[in-house]
């Protein structure tokens, strides 16, 4: 496995891709995210260790979704157990997920508790907060220094789960390696978020006009909490784009065929394990 630089442009398409993925099985890969959140929701109700719990499954569940694209991609219906993909793989790296997991869980926390004490007083939850608290300067000041703190964690494990499942390598160096390979292909990762932050700000735009041309907030209202979970849905199967061409299988030898080997193993990860 070695590191593969795409040009800046194959960031827009991995939003194509995405989404057109994302259509051929829309019902199967909705329905596997607002799985995994309803999962994830249940969890972090749990007393003691629910947050904890619910911030562990997030690389599985990520691997999951990829597992998911990719079977989207063979002309197959994901079915649920894709989720748990992470937990079907052998003993070895079952325990190398929970262990990459229990890191992510505990990055999440450390910045829980560190923004509170660079900022001031934490703002109001959001189920609780309305408009007027999320406009004041201490919640958008806090929600800013989250996302800074937060950037540096996601490129550590964007590629991490998919790594430790499709290509054995161990929790810490597969940190090093997504964020190696995200910050080698940084031109690509700026249009790939530079797309999505368009096509969600083209829906955001024909839901407002919708709703204007209908004379009515309630539409509006009514409409945002699907559309954003639908789109995250579909961000989500993008990702595994953004893994599939970011690394490349090396080939077991110098054989003839061996680079078109290693072409047909970087189009389908999973057969690298």
């Amino acid at each position: 496995m070695k590191l593969n630089i795409v040009p800046a442009s194959t960031g827009i398409t991995w939003v194509r891709l995405g989404i057109k993925t994302f259509l051929q099985q829309p019902l199967a890969m909705s329905g596997l995210f607002f799985l995994y959140m309803a999962a994830g929701t249940l969890l972090s109700f749990l007393p003691g260790f629910g947050l904890i719990l619910a911030l562990m499954i997030v690389p599985a569940a990520t691997l999951g979704l990829m597992a998911a694209t990719q079977e989207a991609l063979k002309g197959k219906f994901p079915m649920p157990t894709v989720l748990i993909s992470a937990f079907r793989a052998g003993r070895q790296r079952v325990r190398a997920m929970l262990v990459l997991g229990g890191l992510y869980a505990a990055a999440c926390l450390l910045i829980t508790l560190a923004v509170p004490l660079l900022v001031g007083t934490p703002p109001p939850p959001a189920a609780d907060a309305g408009r007027e608290a999320m406009l004041t300067p201490q919640f958008q000041l806090t929600m800013l220094v989250t996302m800074l703190f937060y950037l540096p964690i996601s490129l550590l494990f964007w590629h991490a789960p998919a790594l430790v499942h499709w290509h054995g390598i161990s929790p810490v160096k597969s940190l090093f390696f997504s964020l190696v390979a995200c910050l080698r292909n940084a031109g690509a990762f700026l249009m790939f978020g530079l797309g999505w932050f368009a096509v969600f700000l083209g829906i955001g735009i024909v839901t407002s006009l919708v709703s204007g041309l209908m004379g009515s907030t309630q539409f509006m209202e009514a409409a945002v909490m699907p559309l954003v979970l639908l789109m995250a849905a579909m961000f989500s199967t993008s990702i595994y784009f953004t893994f599939r061409d970011s690394f490349v299988a090396t080939p077991p030898d110098d054989s003839p065929g061996s680079a078109e080997d290693a072409q047909n193993t970087n189009d389908n990860p999973g057969d690298a394990s």
